[in-house]
């Protein structure tokens, strides 16, 4: 195979989105649509990936080198035409010989398959381009095949009344031979009613050249194209829908599908259940055997086998559960490890700390991490036990085996075994309830009288 070079057009405002951001960095599932374009032509593994940007050009640089730090952004400084975008890749592909596929920003959901066909196809084509026969072919250019042949692309504002009469739909997706690829944009021009050059007037003009050219199919939800608010929402519910059933089969339990939320990058090993309306921000994967109970929110996280998580649980950047944990209802993980066996069950807030093997935290607990301008760590050995409604000051350590009792703040570390007690010893006032109660109630009425 021919090694391939990535063309991504990102350029467009996106004007119908009615936003002051880029069009193509509006996310689905966590991640801008540019990088789960980036992504889908990653499956190709492109010697060259060129991001070709205009409007918000430092945003999408920014955003696609976070994805790939090895992405060129080119610049398209006037927007006229796909044809144009194209040949701002020039110097960008400057010694390029292989293939060059062109995908769009704003249409995130070309399958990998998808693009291998393309390849396959190309052996025999100098340009390949992918259609879609569509349920209401509305404004989109059409596809004019001769059997296997693909004579040209009309784009529906030239196009004649009988050739609007074709349904093979053309997504813009195209694979060209990249020896021919600029000799064939140098040839085009924007005599059309858009004034625009045409990526697609290369089909036309590599057939009066004697090159060959064809089109391959795929499903119309591949082509969805993101031009509004609309769309946006239309494109999260298909993604999900996707992801959902995929997880389905690779044997992830999904008590109610429609409820669950993911993200581009969510991994969940099989036997793992998941209950109603728990939501994954990115990069959080779930081995195994997990269970994670309804109203949960995952983010930035690893949640090893055997463990069980929630109701009403929130798991931040940085939590890592180790194997067979439990983490409770309204409990709050971040930047902390979990070790194996220790349980965290009940209204707690765990912040850059270590908890130790077989630990039980009791409810209310705290990890007073934060001074208000630092940051500060707390460990807790193995096999502690912390009484409910302690507040741990960090920095601080518990030793192995150590136990804190119930209300306590703790500033100091505690040694293995020892036990923490640090509270007001309790003094009771006889008769004092009473008195405090008549007291109130006096001056209330007080209050009452003088607003009379």
């Amino acid at each position: 195979m021919s090694s391939i070079a990535l063309v991504i057009l990102a350029a467009g405002k996106g004007t119908r989105m009615n936003s002051d951001m880029p069009k193509v960095l509006h996310q689905i599932a966590g991640a801008p649509m540019l990088v789960h374009a980036m992504k889908a032509g990653a499956t190709l593994e492109p010697e060259r990936t060129i991001v070709v940007a205009g409007h918000g050009f430092d945003d999408v640089k920014n955003a696609a080198q976070a994805h790939d730090p090895d992405a060129q952004i080119v610049l398209q400084e006037e927007q006229n035409g796909t044809g144009h975008a194209v040949k701002v890749c020039r110097d960008a592909l400057a010694g390029f010989e292989g293939d060059v596929i062109v995908l769009f920003g704003d249409t995130p959901f070309v399958q990998p398959e998808t693009l291998e066909t393309m390849v396959t196809a190309r052996r025999d084509n100098a340009v390949v381009v992918l259609g879609f026969e569509a349920a209401d072919p509305g404004k989109y250019g059409r596809l004019i095949m001769d059997g296997d042949n693909l004579k040209e692309i009309v784009e529906f504002a030239d196009a004649s009344d009988k050739q609007r009469g074709v349904t093979f739909c053309n997504s813009g997706v195209m694979l060209v031979d990249g020896i021919v690829l600029f000799t064939l944009l140098d040839a085009l021009d924007n005599n059309n009613a858009q004034g625009e050059i045409y990526l697609t007037d290369i089909v036309k003009e590599a057939r009066n050249r004697g090159l060959s050219a064809t089109a391959v199919s795929c499903d119309e939800v591949e082509t969805l194209g993101v031009n509004s608010r609309a769309h946006l929402a239309q494109a999260e519910q298909t993604f999900q829908t996707r992801a959902r059933a995929m997880l389905m089969e690779d044997g992830v339990t999904l008590v109610d599908p429609a409820t669950t939320w993911l993200a581009h990058d969510t991994v969940i090993g099989r036997d793992t259940i998941v209950e109603p309306h728990v939501f994954f921000g990115s990069d959080v994967t779930v081995e195994s055997g997990v269970h994670l109970r309804a109203f949960s929110h995952l983010e930035g996280c690893h949640v090893s086998r055997g463990s069980v998580v929630g109701p009403y649980a929130r798991l931040r950047p940085g939590a890592e559960l180790s194997e067979h944990t439990r983490i409770g209802n309204f409990v709050e993980i971040k930047n902390a490890e979990i070790h194996e066996g220790a349980k965290v069950n009940h209204l707690t807030y765990i912040g850059d700390a270590s908890v130790g093997a077989k630990s039980n935290i009791g409810a209310g607990t705290i990890t007073c991490n934060y001074d208000g301008v630092m940051k500060h760590r707390t460990v807790i050995g193995e096999g502690a036990f912390i009484g409910s409604n302690t507040m741990l000051v960090a920095p601080v350590t518990i030793g192995n085996g150590a136990m804190t009792a119930s209300g306590s703040v703790i500033t100091k570390n505690v040694e293995d075994d020892a036990l923490a007690l640090s509270r007001t010893p309790q003094e009771n006032k006889a008769g004092f309830s009473r008195k405090l109660f008549e007291m109130l109630k006096k001056k209330k009425q007080k209050l009452q009288k003088d607003a009379d």
